[in-house]
């Protein structure tokens, strides 16, 4: 690591650290059954999934969905939760792909697992997640409705969504829907303190992300890099990580190598305190007759061990599954400041 970037680090850690002693006893945490001051020594699974439902935004029908026979399937992997204290779980499955928030309110309550929706639209796969009448929307319109599920909850419910959740096809430029959906969870953003989680992959989506949230005043703190573990060179971690984004290495329900060769990288260059860690996980899908559920607990039985064969400490696993997600998840508005080197 370069003098130039440990001296950037050194400065944005300072500033973050600082800016958390001051802010972290006002900030809140929002759950489907309600907010409540942010606690940092609890266990995070950071991106989940417990229902989703791929059939498209034209044709899918939540009232379709049986609640029971989906809690049947789905609490068993809730269960072995139980083992490992988790504490929070984060729903990432967005509206008109499979968002249920009663759904999900049933299972916080049979579980006692504080479980965190989002709000937001999910433009990847060529925008076949957005509804019709929200492309033919303005980001002034289209922030109006994800701040009024936050101001006075989602769906006719008094559930209120945890953070905004979108998603790009990976582009530079990206397409004007999805620059639409990023200034849209920017001005949320600002009206809210919502967290931005963005649906993105490799980082040649992540930069103009990026430059639209500095451009729109908000700072690149509130914005989580998901599915950042598809990035080919890491470096790029590095980049990121100085800019002050946060970094989702979320698909360790899938495979387990390569997470580790970066969290590695990521302890290596000093920062893990920018790195979130989970499974992409679950889940329950309508449209199939017999389900094929992957378990959220490969950070706890695979991953876990290990790092700690590999030199990791307890404290840098905490780091990444207790005191980093409540920081990126807490609902503050976060306000890019211009500093010398950005005129």
């Amino acid at each position: 690591m370069n003098k130039v970037f440990k001296i950037h680090r050194i400065i944005l850690v300072l500033t973050i650290v600082c800016g958390c002693a001051s802010s972290e006893k006002h900030a809140l945490i929002q759950d489907v059954k309600g907010a409540h001051k942010l606690i940092s020594d609890k266990v995070w699974l950071t991106h989940e999934h417990i229902l989703v439902d791929f059939i498209g935004a034209d044709s899918i029908q939540p009232n379709t969905w049986n609640h029971d026979s989906i809690i049947k399937e789905i609490e068993p992997y809730f269960e072995e939760l139980k083992e490992f204290n988790v504490n929070y779980f984060v729903d990432a499955t967005p509206n008109y792909i499979g968002r249920n928030v009663l759904l999900l309110e049933k299972i916080a309550n049979k579980t006692g697992i504080k479980i965190i929706t989002n709000t937001g639209f999910y433009g990847a796969r060529n925008n076949k997640f957005i509804p019709q009448y929200a492309k033919e929307m303005t980001e002034k319109d289209l922030a109006e409705i994800w701040t009024n599920e936050y101001k006075n909850g989602i769906d006719h419910t008094s559930i209120k969504p945890g953070f905004i959740k979108i998603g790009v096809d990976n582009s530079d430029p990206l397409d004007t829907i999805h620059q639409k959906l990023v200034k849209a969870a920017a001005l949320t953003h600002l009206k809210t303190g919502l967290t931005i989680a963005s649906h993105t992959g490799k980082s040649k989506g992540l930069w103009p992300q990026l430059s639209i949230l500095k451009e729109m005043g908000v700072s690149p703190e509130s914005f989580i890099w998901v599915h950042a573990q598809e990035e080919d060179n890491n470096d790029n971690y590095l980049k990121a990580a100085e800019i002050g984004c946060w970094i989702s290495l979320d698909g360790l329900g899938w495979e387990l190598e390569k997470h580790i060769e970066k969290i590695l990288f990521a302890k290596r260059n000093g920062i893990l305190d920018r790195i979130l860690i989970s499974h992409d996980s679950g889940w329950y899908d309508p449209q199939k007759e017999n389900q094929s559920i992957k378990p959220f607990t490969n950070v706890f039985k695979k991953l876990y061990p290990e790092l700690k064969s590999r030199g990791f400490t307890d404290e840098e696993f905490k780091l990444l599954i207790s005191t980093n997600p409540p920081k990126a998840f807490s609902i503050e508005v976060r306000n890019f400041h211009l500093n010398k080197n950005d005129k």
